[in-house]
C-alpha cells in the first residue's frame, strides 16, 4: 500500500523554528516528525511513500537520502505549492491501479492504529475514511458531523460558528475514485475544495490514540511534554543516529 506524506508547507505558524528547518523535520523528543511517520508507516504495512517538498526542500531531500529502512521513498518537489488535493492529483499516476491509499499530513504527530482505520475503510467501502478527533479550538479545523453508523453527514473547513469540536485529524484513507473529485485548479485544498463535496460518501474513524497537530508553537511545546513515543530506536538506526 502507498501513502502520501504531505510535507511541503512553509510552517509559518512555527517560526522562527521553521526559519532554518522544514516543519516536517522539527524534532519531538529528539526524533524528527518525518522519521516518526516513516516508522509508523512501516509498522502498518505501508510499503511505499511519496513525500512532497517545497520549503527547505534540500534539507528534506538530504534527510531522506540517509533513510535505510524498509520503505520505498519518492520525493515530489513543488516549485509552487499545489495544495493538499493538488499534490494528490499531480501524482495520480504514482498510485497506478491501487484501489486505495493513505493521505497523511506531515505536521501531525500520532501513534494511532492505522491498521484498524484501514479495516473500517475497506469494510465501509466509501470513497474516503477520515480520522477524526476532538479539539479545543474547532474554529481552526475542519469540523465533522458523524451519524451513529460512522458516516460523515457534514464537513466544514474552519467554520466561524462550529457545530461541535469533532475535527478532521489530517489522516485520510482514500479510494482511487477521489481523484475524480479534485478540481483542476492550483492550488487545490482537500479541506476547502474536496471533502465538503464528499459528505454522505465518507466514513469517520474516531482516533482514540495520541494525536496532536504540531503546527503552532503552543502545540509543539505540548508535544514535547506529552508525546509517549513510538519505540523510535529503529527510526534512529535508519538514519545512522
Amino acid at each position: 500500500m502507498k501513502a502520501f506524506i504531505l510535507a511541503a508547507g512553509n510552517g509559518e505558524r512555527l517560526r522562527p523554528l521553521t526559519g532554518t528547518i522544514p516543519k516536517c523535520l522539527v524534532p519531538v523528543k529528539g526524533v524528527p516528525l518525518l522519521a516518526i511517520w516513516l516508522e509508523l508507516c512501516c509498522r502498518h504495512g505501508i510499503g511505499e511513500v511519496l513525500v512532497n517538498t517545497h520549503s527547505h526542500a534540500k534539507a528534506v531531500r538530504d534527510f531522506l537520502g540517509l533513510y535505510s529502512g524498509n520503505l520505498k521513498v519518492h520525493i515530489a518537489h513543488e516549485e509552487s505549492l499545489l495544495g493538499s488535493a493538488g499534490t494528490l492529483l499531480a501524482n495520480r499516476r504514482w498510485i497506478g491501479s491501487d484501489e486505495d491509499f493513505w493521505v497523511l499530513y506531515g505536521d501531525v504527530l500520532t501513534n494511532m492504529d492505522l491498521t484498524g482505520m484501514l479495516a473500517l475503510h475497506r469494510a465501509k467501502g466509501q470513497i474516503a475514511t477520515m480520522g477524526v478527533h476532538t479539539v479545543d479550538d474547532p474554529s481552526q479545523c475542519g469540523i465533522v458531523t458523524v451519524d451513529e453508523s460512522q458516516n460523515v453527514q457534514g464537513f466544514t473547513e474552519k467554520p466561524s460558528r462550529p457545530m461541535n469540536n469533532l475535527a478532521f485529524s489530517g489522516i485520510l484513507a482514500a479510494a482511487s475514485g477521489i481523484f475524480d473529485e479534485i478540481p483542476k485548479r492550483v492550488p487545490a485544498d482537500l479541506g476547502f475544495h474536496v471533502l465538503p463535496n464528499l459528505v454522505g460518501r465518507m466514513s469517520a474513524y474516531v482516533v482514540r490514540d495520541y494525536l496532536i497537530d504540531v503546527g503552532s508553537p503552543a502545540s509543539y511545546r505540548d508535544a514535547q511534554l506529552s508525546w509517549p513515543g513510538l519505540d523510535c530506536s529503529s527510526a534512529r538506526e535508519h538514519y545512522g543516529n
